[in-house]
Formats: structure tokens, C-alpha cells, sequence
């Protein structure tokens, strides 16, 4: 009897909902390898699934509406599926989780490695599941690893995990709790597998990515290097990095790598220093502009982009101006902009000096007027340049769709094989990309 409903289990279809950063993309794809290896099918058709799993995002008040607009969502519109809540929101906001009753599964992203086991509980039990616990200190990476990342043309393989930095809007300590790293062996061993499935791309990724090694006697060109070895390889990229961990010392390390990307995203926030200290940012805009120029002089032709938060509490019309100006004289090619989002259990949620929801879209909208023209001046730049090309895809109109080495999107009019690098010379750009054709 047992063996017969758990045949029948095997054979459910599963459809995944991601919300959030890469670190979750590369966790949900952790999820469809474990259930396919039980027997489940894994679908990107809503309509036929039986179960749904979310996989939330909390880094702001917005994303946990949307996670609870996602659980709620599913269930109304498949009241007789299994609706599965696991990830971020859970592992910080267990209680709000809880308390989402149309989740018939409610697991913390420390236990996503429990999902299949979870699922075979419910359908045993006919009751609901709740297995969440928190992160300890000292815990290692805990990773059963991927073979492919599905539905796209480059993979991203997580290596860390965590972060120390308590910085004072910020919940993600309490929700990925300590900074852990993968190790080298294992991720030569991952990127192997990812090679035989023809990836010539590898992302690597984490919550804190240059805090990688963090407690040993690895750091991140260490496992640059080792993603690198593999032949089949012929770049590798690099997620979201903090200024602080970025020394000469491995600055003068990674720019061996041939493979590596010149394209770096680093947290700025605020190019403010009042501001900084009220984030409890581990650096100073002068700190971080010398680093940017370490990093030009270092690679060249690659590109900075960055994350800046507008309307922080405190922060003054001159604050945000010395912002602006800052990220004009850096002049990153992209930057992400982002309002100040109250985050209940943080610091910055009890300050003083709390900014008009209206006053931080007006300053957002600013910043992102500089923002555009600066990256159209980049694209500019850009025209008369002979670049390699991946490329990721034909889109509607025929044409295809990739990224240079620095980050940089091309159309390209003519032929050339999805998947491959291409030289490519760009002959024009519009405001969001380039245009270019095969050489």
C-alpha cells in the first residue's frame, strides 16, 4: 500500500515560482533536480501542475506581498493542488509564514533540502507541514549541487552562502545566517557537470560573494581559478560583490584569470558618507571610488555597475545630491535604484527621520534620469568595437539577443548558433542596448 501511493506520488507534476536573487534561482534549480530524481515531473505549464512551489524572496517589505500574493494565487486558482512556501520569508518571518494558511508545505530555506521528503509527509499525513529551524553559527554550505540550469544559456553556481555584516536596513543575516563557503573541490565538480551540458558560461554567486573563504585559507580567486580549470569553460562571471572584501591583493590575483569577465557589480547604497554610517557600511564613497578606479586601471574596458537606495532615514536633499554626483563621477555603466523599504527587526526600521513613501520616489526617479543618461553615453562608446558576444537567444523579431564580456546587450542582425560565442561589431546602440553583426 505504502509502495503504491508512493509511486503515484512519484509521478505528480511540479511547477516553481522564484522570486528574488540569483542565490534563489540556483536553490530553485537545486529543488527540481532533488524531485526529479524522486520520480516527479517538473513543468513550466501552471495549468497541469499538482503542486506549486514559491520560493520567496524577503530583502523588502514588497517582496513578502508578493510571496503572499503568489501562495494565495495558486491556491485560488488550483484550490486541489499542494501549494509549497519555502525560502527567505519563511526562514525570517517564520510566524508570518505559519499564518499563510493556503501554504500546505512551509519550509525555511535551511530546509529545502527536506522538499521531497516534506511532500511525501503531507500526502501520507493528509495534513499540513511545517519544518523550519534557524541557522547556527559555524553550520558548513549545505548543497547537494547542480547538474544544468534549466531555461537558460549561462549557469550560475552558488559557492557561498551568509553574510556578517548587519548592515542596519537589513534582514538577510537572519535569513541566511553566517557566511559559509563551498569547497573548491566541490565546485570543480559542479562546474565539470555543468560543462557536459555544453554551459560556456559559469556565474558564480552568493549571498556575500567576496567573503568567500571566509575562516580558511581560500578567497574568491581561489575559486574564480577553480571554475576556470575546466577547458570547456571559456568564462567565468561574477554576482554582486562588496567593496570591502575587494583588496589589492586579490585584485592583482583575479586579473590572471583570463577567463574572468571584466564586469563587476558592487554595492555602493549611498555615495553619502553621513549616510553610510547611519547604513552601517563598512566604507567610505572616497574608499569606494578608489577602489572603482583600481578596477578600471586593472581591466580594462570592463564595467562597474551598482546598487544605490534612495531615501534612507536621515538622509537630507544634499545627502541624496552628493549621490547623484557621486554616481555620475564614477560613472557606472548600469545602476539598480531602489526607495528605502522598512524591514521590521532592523536597525534602520526604528530610526528617526523616516522619508515620505512620495519623497523617495521622486528622489528615485531623479537618480534614474542620471542613471540612463549615463548608460547611454556608454552605449555610444561602445559603436565601432569588435566584442564577443554569448549568445543567449532569438527573440521575436528574428533577431538574436547576447551579452559581451563586460555585460554589455547586443541585438545582432545575421546568423550564428545559439549558445556560442560570437565576434560581433557593434554598428549602433538605442538607449537599453547595442546593435551589432556577426564578423
Amino acid at each position: 500500500m505504502y509502495f503504491t501511493m508512493y509511486k503515484e506520488v512519484k509521478r505528480l507534476k511540479v511547477y516553481f515560482h522564484t522570486l528574488g536573487c540569483k542565490v534563489n534561482q540556483y536553490e530553485t534549480q537545486e529543488m527540481r533536480e532533488q524531485l526529479k530524481k524522486e520520480g516527479y515531473e517538473i513543468t513550466e505549464n501552471e495549468s497541469e501542475a499538482d503542486i506549486f512551489v514559491i520560493n520567496s524572496c524577503t530583502v523588502t517589505g514588497e517582496s513578502d506581498r508578493k510571496t503572499r500574493q503568489c501562495v494565495r494565487h495558486y491556491k485560488k486558482n488550483h484550490p486541489q493542488s499542494t501549494v509549497v512556501l519555502t525560502g527567505c520569508m519563511p526562514q525570517s518571518f517564520p510566524d508570518m509564514a505559519k499564518a499563510l494558511f493556503e501554504a500546505d508545505i512551509v519550509l525555511g530555506n535551511r530546509c529545502n533540502s527536506k522538499l521531497a521528503k516534506s511532500l511525501k509527509e503531507h500526502f501520507e499525513s493528509k495534513s499540513r507541514v511545517l519544518e523550519m529551524c534557524e541557522h547556527k553559527s559555524g553550520e558548513p554550505l549545505i548543497s547537494s549541487g547542480i547538474t544544468e540550469f534549466e531555461e537558460r544559456t549561462r549557469a550560475v553556481l552558488k559557492i557561498e552562502d551568509g553574510c556578517d555584516r548587519f548592515c542596519s536596513y537589513c534582514i538577510i543575516p537572519k535569513a541566511r545566517g553566517r557566511v559559509r563557503s563551498k569547497p573548491l573541490e566541490d565546485i570543480k565538480k559542479e562546474v565539470a557537470s555543468l560543462a557536459e551540458k555544453s554551459y560556456r558560461e559559469v556565474v558564480l554567486v552568493g549571498i556575500n560573494l567576496s567573503a568567500y573563504g571566509k575562516g580558511s585559507e581560500a578567497d574568491l580567486a581561489d575559486a574564480v581559478f577553480a571554475a576556470a580549470e575546466n577547458e570547456k569553460i571559456e568564462r567565468i562571471r561574477l554576482g554582486s560583490l562588496e567593496p570591502d572584501h575587494i583588496t589589492d591583493e586579490l585584485i592583482e590575483k583575479l586579473k590572471k584569470c583570463e577567463k574572468l569577465c571584466g564586469q563587476f557589480h558592487i554595492s555602493l547604497q549611498s555615495g553619502c558618507d553621513k549616510t553610510l554610517k547611519n547604513m552601517n557600511r563598512h566604507y567610505t564613497a572616497d574608499e569606494y571610488e578608489k577602489l572603482c578606479r583600481r578596477l578600471r586601471e586593472n581591466f580594462p574596458d570592463c564595467t562597474l555597475t551598482t546598487d544605490i537606495m534612495v531615501g534612507f532615514p536621515k538622509e537630507t536633499e544634499e545627502d541624496f545630491w552628493e549621490t547623484v554626483r557621486f554616481a555620475e563621477k564614477t560613472g557606472f555603466e548600469k545602476i539598480h535604484i531602489f526607495p528605502y523599504s522598512r524591514r521590521s527587526g532592523t536597525v534602520a526600521d526604528r530610526m528617526d527621520g523616516q522619508i515620505e513613501k512620495s519623497e523617495k520616489a521622486r528622489r528615485a526617479a531623479l537618480l534614474s534620469k542620471k542613471a540612463d543618461e549615463i548608460r547611454e553615453a556608454f552605449f555610444k562608446n561602445q559603436v565601432g568595437k569588435t566584442v564577443r558576444v554569448l549568445i543567449e537567444e532569438r527573440q521575436k523579431g528574428g533577431e538574436l539577443f547576447g551579452y559581451t564580456e563586460n555585460y554589455t546587450p547586443v541585438k545582432i542582425t545575421g546568423e550564428a548558433p545559439v549558445g556560442s560565442i560570437a565576434d560581433i561589431l557593434i554598428t549602433d546602440c538605442g538607449k537599453e542596448f547595442c546593435v551589432g553583426k556577426p564578423i
